[in-house]
């Protein structure tokens, strides 16, 4: 194939040119994310029942639907939710694969078997059946000036109306959720008055019930008409009320003397809220809030732009005095990131280049390989389409590798080329196909190997597997069209842009001349070392052999983790105040909070939520946003988002009566809320909340006790708190002609609230909600001096039928997998991974009274799947390179020489994590920076094996044809190294080179680069400088303890000496 494109070289240009335009099609069409959707489908549903308990909706509703899910193809896991607000949800995940269109149909398709079997006011209230990550990708804030006179309510019924539909129809969004309510027709009762006019809740709501409706009327003149009906009109009878006056004069009761009684004599009817659980804050002012959350498909750079663009087109019909504005926004962070791995890119070409001049000290030698890596990148591009990929970090990450692997095949061609001009005085032409009749076998080697390390990364399951398929796919794309290039498009350059060499080549003056000499000497110092440690080869194998173990030992003990925490610009803080709190009190401790927010220099804003939090809803719960300031002005440690948590923890241990956490986001944000881990403690053995809820602390002990490995334990969800049980007399009621389900209807109302109809408001149908005012609903007395009414047109106090008595009851109730579970999420202690503190975990859960199971869940649950993966990709990725080598040699044995070099790069890449984590430790102390054993180990370990490997087979193949040439396998080997040690030492220092800007990367997603660089830049130094002493010890012994015959291979071998 060489000798067709040598000789055309046009048409060599032409190939490459297609390859350029095919990606920079490609280019317009990919994506731009963070992270490839690595999330699994989840589909949630939501329902809302005003008035129940915890427990009584996860009975009544959850658990319910819940039996109905379990035969739903592709269902993962799920977690039902419920909590004394009145809301439950169900969080449904499917397995990474599954069509979440299908599985929303599939779900829906279950709710609808079981809605009959749910509670009237449920159904009433509306199901909804929605597919959305649970994080938030961004939240926008309306503000008002301050001399506006529109109000918090105002604002929010605005962007229910106009806001939030427009938002939800944006392509990616999966939800919005506002921090506020739209308008209501509040009617709050006096029982007072009610008690004095013989009426009650129940009487109110069917008054309005009756009075506030459309009536359709038809038309006079309809068909069919009277003959000589000469015009027809619409008749119109004004049925629904429409402000405020008119609710107040619904009448109620008319009397024996005339007299109405009308419902402002019993209630007090104002525009209010639908609902007052949820308010919002950013720096210290109220504002309305409205979260957008990303579905499981949708790309956050693209979704966060059409959302601040439809944000500035609906701005321009705002009422005067509102604004808006997007304080937390995590798409920054994406897009800087992107954007920090590019300069990455660019900065390690220019090394990569530089690199190759210095040992080429040619223009046009350099230029050929500078010509033939972006096309292998385009070509890789070019694929990313139709194999579903996107440009996200750990495409470019691949990228930014790749460079020091594809430039390999070009420059071993070119320096062979011009090794063959300068010893043998060919000309270029000649030069070119003699030199692929030499390396062209090797060149396909190199490619194939290379390859096949990647593949097996592509091939594994879940949310792991499609983070490496991203990264496996580009490396092995752009390995293959650097093979491709390096047979066709590098020969033909090398035939026509190079010109032949001069006498004395390599004798230059200057920089040049010193550094031909130095590396001259270095070859001849490295062949008489590779020469006296052959004369001892047992004893190096020996030496060999301990590397190995070492390697191992420094591999077992390194840490695991997933991914590595990165500093995404802001910190998550979660509020909890004793159950009971009231929504008044929670916003005196946010307030404090954002006290100590504003003395930290490094915090730009801070956006707060009562009464919402990721752990649960209620008015003792609230949440924090808070945002830091760019990376370029937080360099040093200290100044680091993990740094500032720990500033921002030690500030709120002040606040008294309150839980406050900060919480580092997750690495991946659709695979969780926070950092850390979070896990299920089930009760599969039926013992009850009380033990279950003794079972979380005892295991929450233990684990305070191991501050060694678990730095935060912490439990998720709302407290159990005293709740006030009323156990109906039901002789007492019967007695007195009170049936159950008037008590039901009328503690609903007064208690809760009642839903009754909608009313036309501004062009928009909005709920009527009748409900006791806030006076007649704070004490237990409120309750015993309820009139319930009987059937007899009587009034019966419910204290007179019911036995009142306080007890601690749930506010939240959870279960997972059809078990009734409880939460709970932590952090590894400083120093300790992840994946330490989730074995620890494991351990004391075995010390709980039986029956008591724990459960691994969101990015914990994909951390422990990925473990049970990672070595089989390890172990297949060496399987894969062995069995190429073998199919390419015809042996069995020669790839065992190439194999064995694998564990010198394993020891550096190891020992380079140990002695940077040593190094960050003392220079940080507990701020400092910590690798593990994580994903980006794993990509940085099998790119080293296939470099490592490229290494051994430059120099076996060339020793191999030696040999058959009539050579000592020694005297082969020799030579071998001495001719392959420029090339590789040039190969090899631009690769290191190329990811030194991996290793020292800062501001955004440098935490994920640092990580990956550190193990390739030594697993490549120390397996480089070591592998270029034992590879020919390999050989040397290889073929000495297995000297074999001629293969096929070897008889068709294309010898050095015959022309091309």
């Amino acid at each position: 194939m060489s000798k067709f494109f040598i000789n055309r070289p046009v048409f060599a240009w032409v190939v490459a040119i297609f390859i350029v335009i095919a990606g920079l099609l490609a280019l317009q069409r990919l994506p731009v994310e963070q992270y490839p959707n690595v999330s699994a489908p989840k589909i949630t549903v939501r329902v809302s029942y005003p008035g129940a308990s915890a427990a009584e909706i996860e009975e009544s509703v959850l658990s319910i639907m819940e039996r109905e899910m379990n035969g739903i193809d592709g269902l993962d896991y799920m977690q039902a939710t419920a909590d004394a607000s009145g809301s439950g949800e169900l969080a449904l995940t499917f397995v990474s694969g599954t069509d979440e269109d299908i599985a929303q149909v599939n779900v829906q398709n279950a709710v609808s078997q079981v809605t009959s079997r749910l509670p009237g006011t449920v159904t009433q209230n509306g199901i909804t059946v929605g597919k959305q990550s649970a994080n938030f990708l961004m939240v926008v804030s309306l503000q008002r000036s301050e001399n506006s006179s529109l109000t918090v309510r105002e604002m929010s019924d605005y962007a229910q109306r106009n806001i939030v539909p427009e938002l939800q129809r944006i392509d990616g969004v999966g939800g919005v959720r506002l921090f506020g309510a739209e308008t209501s027709m509040r009617i709050w009762l006096n029982p007072e008055k009610l008690r004095g006019y013989n009426l009650s809740a129940a009487d109110v709501s069917a008054a309005v019930a009756a009075q506030n409706r459309s009536i359709p009327t038809g038309s006079l003149g309809s068909l069919p008409a009277l003959p000589g009906q000469s015009f027809s009109a619409v008749i119109n009878v004004p049925g629904q009320l429409r402000n405020v006056a008119e609710f107040e004069n619904i009448v109620l009761k008319s009397t024996e003397g005339g007299a109405t009684v009308r419902l402002k004599d019993v209630a007090r009817v104002e525009l209010g809220q639908e609902s007052y659980m949820m308010s919002s804050r950013l720096n210290g002012e109220s504002t309305t809030g409205m979260a957008v959350q990303l579905s499981n498909s949708g790309n956050a750079v693209a979704v966060a732009k059409a959302v601040k663009a439809r944000m500035a087109e609906l701005a321009q019909y705002f009422p005067e005095g509102m604004s808006w504005s997007a304080p937390y926004d995590t798409s920054l962070f994406v897009s800087l990131s992107i954007e920090q791995v590019l300069h990455t890119l660019l900065e390690a070409m220019v090394l990569v280049f530089i690199v190759m001049f210095l040992f080429l000290q040619n223009l046009r030698y350099t230029l050929i390989p500078a010509i033939v890596v972006p096309i292998s990148l385009m070509g890789a591009v070019a694929l990313m389409a139709p194999l579903g990929l996107s440009i996200n970090v750990l495409t470019m990450f691949a990228m930014v590798l790749v460079i020091g692997i594809v430039v390999d095949d070009a420059i071993v061609v070119v320096e062979n080329v011009e090794r063959l001009m300068a010893e043998e005085k060919l000309t270029p032409y000649q030069a070119t196909r003699k030199s692929m009749g030499q390396i062209s076998s090797a060149i396909v080697g190199i490619t194939l190997v290379n390859i096949v390390v990647f593949l097996p990364m592509a091939f594994m399951s879940g949310s792991t597997g499609a983070i490496y398929r991203q990264f496996s796919l580009v490396m092995a794309g752009s390995i293959g069209f650097s093979g491709f290039l390096a047979l066709t498009l590098t020969p033909a350059l090398c035939a026509t842009m190079l010109k032949p060499v001069r006498d004395n080549h390599h004798e230059k003056r200057g920089f040049f001349g010193w550094f031909n000499r130095a590396v001259k000497a270095a070859t001849h110092a490295y062949e008489a070392t590779v020469a006296k440690c052959i004369r001892i080869s047992y004893l190096m194998f020996a030496v060999y052999l301990g590397v190995g173990a070492g390697a191992a030992f420094l591999f077992l003990r390194l840490p695991t983790s997933f991914l590595p925490n990165e500093d995404q610009g802001f910190v998550i803080a979660s509020l909890q105040l004793p159950t009971g709190a009231t929504a008044e009190r929670t916003i005196e401790k946010l307030k404090e909070m954002e006290a100590v927010a504003k003395g930290i220099p490094e915090i730009e804003n801070m956006f707060a939520v009562q009464g919402f939090s990721f752990s649960g809803s209620g008015q003792n719960m609230g949440i924090s946003f808070i945002i830091l300031k760019d990376w370029k002005e937080r360099t040093r440690p200290d100044q680091s988002a993990s740094a500032i948590s720990g500033k921002l923890i030690g500030g709120f241990m002040g606040i008294r009566d309150a839980t406050i956490f900060a919480l580092s986001p997750p690495a991946i944000p659709s695979l969780g809320t926070s950092g850390g881990f979070d896990l299920m403690l089930e009760d599969r053995g039926g013992a009850g909340h009380a033990a279950l809820l003794a079972a979380r602390n005892q295991l929450m002990g233990m684990a305070m006790q191991k501050k060694d490995m678990i730095g935060q334990i912490r439990p998720q969800g709302l407290e159990d708190a005293p709740q006030l049980r009323i156990d109906i007399n039901r002789d007492a009621a019967y007695a007195q002609n009170v049936t159950i389900s008037t008590i039901a209807s009328i503690l609903g109302t007064n208690f809760g609230s009642a839903y009754v109809n909608d009313f036309p408001n501004n062009g928009r149908l909005q709920r009527v909600t009748v409900q006791a005012d806030a006076g007649a609903r704070m004490q237990e007395s409120d309750l015993k001096a309820l009139d319930i009414p009987n059937t007899t047109g009587g009034q019966v106090p419910l204290g007179s039928i019911a036995n009142f008595t306080w007890e601690l009851g749930q506010m939240q109730a959870t279960r997972y997998n059809g078990y009734p579970a409880m939460q709970l999420s932590g952090e590894a202690a400083t120093g300790q991974s992840s994946g330490d503190a989730m074995n620890t975990m494991v351990e004391l859960t075995k010390a709980l009274p039986p029956g008591f199971a724990l459960e691994w869940t969101g990015l914990a649950l994909e951390e422990q799947r990925a473990g049970d993966q990672q070595m089989y990709v390890l172990g297949f990725s060496l399987l894969a390179v062995f069995l190429c080598l073998a199919a390419l040699y015809e042996s069995w044995s020669i790839p065992f020489a190439v194999i064995l070099v694998v564990p010198l790069g394993i020891l550096g890449a190891t020992g380079g994590i140990f002695s940077r984590n040593w190094f960050n430790t003392q220079m940080a102390g507990q701020n400092a920076e910590l690798f593990a054993n994580d994903v980006y180990l794993k990509v940085g370990l099998i790119t080293i094996i296939g470099l490592t490997v490229k290494n051994a087979i430059l120099i076996i193949e060339f020793a191999k044809d030696l040999q058959e040439g009539g050579k000592t396998r020694i005297q082969a080997a020799l030579q071998a190294a001495h001719l392959r040690f420029r090339p590789i030492v040039m190969t090899s220092l631009a690769f290191i080179l190329g990811v030194v800007p991996l290793y020292f990367a800062s501001g955004a997603s440098s935490a994920s680069q640092r990580a990956i660089g550190t193990s390739v830049f030594w697993g490549m130094s120390i397996g480089t400088f070591l592998g270029l002493v034992m590879i020919p010890i390999f050989f040397v012994l290889v073929r000495k303890l297995f000297p074999g015959k001629l293969g096929v291979h070897d008889k068709y071998a294309t010898r050095e000496d015959q022309p091309y």
